[in-house]
């Protein structure tokens, strides 16, 4: 019987594969969610080893220290993983580390609880922070904001194509009364689109819009990937799991900068070490088996991006890969 705290991992096996775990060696989940990767990661590590998880959302922060309160190689920290390299450094008096996994974006517990406002099916106060002690409320949010803002929202982060209509329709709403529940905002949206798609709620990417400007998600990635690769080892991997196009697009240019010789034109000689990078990009992106998504449909728009970090020096402020969207 599955609860509200239940949470299937995405891509466990291919994420473990690409992390390369081994016995005594030191790893960084930087999205703990509910365990499901950090408790496959102990299994792996050996006695020796040692796992930093680290984790914005309090909940998810106190279930972890209950289930690993026996396991003096696991230490779970709260905190955004933006921080990434100082909280690590800090907490966990961890200089380097052999591989660091990112499982981006809401997990299903958070979408599962009605209260924490993530979800347009289950009626709940509009929230939708991560960390519900840090930062604006969704609701709060959508008092204040300018229309033209909202516009520019929802089309970035969610892609929607009726932007104007919603941020119009929420504009018009709220001069009633303040939007304080998921299932006001979902119908209020539902009511504005003209076209359906059969496939998809119509909520489904004001929603996602919404999250990710509250919780700076975008950014948070673009932040800590320069980092991440700052705390890896030679040959110590970086495994990030993306659920949309934005974040997905975020990691691949990322990786794709540090693992592309930074050349001068060709009619400029250079030596062998120019086309040394800090990072080598491991195979292409690899999406969750048929049988994955069949068994958690949830998985369907995961994709997973790897890379290993070289003996090439790396400062962050100098190369630090694509910008979010």
């Amino acid at each position: 019987m599955t609860t509200l705290e239940d949470h299937i991992p995405v891509l466990k096996r291919e994420a473990l594969e690409a992390l390369n775990v081994f016995s005594g060696g030191v790893y960084v989940d930087a999205t703990y969610g509910r365990g499901g990767h950090a408790r496959a990661i102990a299994e792996r590590m050996g006695a020796q080893g040692r796992l930093i998880a680290l984790d914005r959302d309090p909940r998810a922060v106190e279930l972890g220290r209950q289930m690993f309160k026996d396991d003096e190689r696991v230490q779970i920290i709260h905190g955004e993983f933006a921080r990434i390299g100082d909280l690590v450094r800090e907490f966990a008096n961890v200089a380097k580390v052999d591989g660091i996994l990112m499982d981006l974006g809401v997990s299903s517990p958070q979408l599962n609880q009605a209260e924490r406002g993530f979800s347009f099916m289950r009626e709940g106060d509009l929230d939708m922070r991560m960390d519900p002690s840090q930062g604006e409320s969704a609701a709060d949010w959508l008092v204040r904001v300018e229309e033209s803002d909202l516009v520019k929202v929802l089309f970035e982060f969610g892609e929607e194509k009726f932007a104007r209509r919603i941020a119009r329709a929420i504009i018009l709403a709220r001069e009633e009364s303040k939007l304080e529940t998921t299932l006001q905002l979902a119908a209020l949206v539902e009511q504005s689109i003209p076209k359906k798609d059969k496939h998809k709620h119509p909520a489904t990417r004001t929603f996602q819009a919404i999250r990710l400007y509250v919780n700076q998600e975008l950014s948070q990635v673009s932040e800590a990937l320069p980092q991440a690769v700052s705390l890896l080892n030679e040959g110590g991997r970086l495994a990030v799991i993306s659920f949309h196009s934005l974040e997905d697009r975020i990691v691949k240019r990322f990786i794709r900068g540090l693992a592309t010789p930074n050349l001068p034109p060709k009619s400029i000689p250079v030596s062998e070490d120019a086309y040394l990078t800090p990072l080598n990009a491991i195979g292409r992106a690899i999406k969750p088996s048929r049988e994955e998504v069949r068994e958690n449909p949830r998985s369907r728009s995961s994709v997973l991006r790897i890379a290993e970090r070289t003996d090439v020096s790396y400062s962050p402020a100098l190369k630090s890969g694509g910008k979010h969207a």
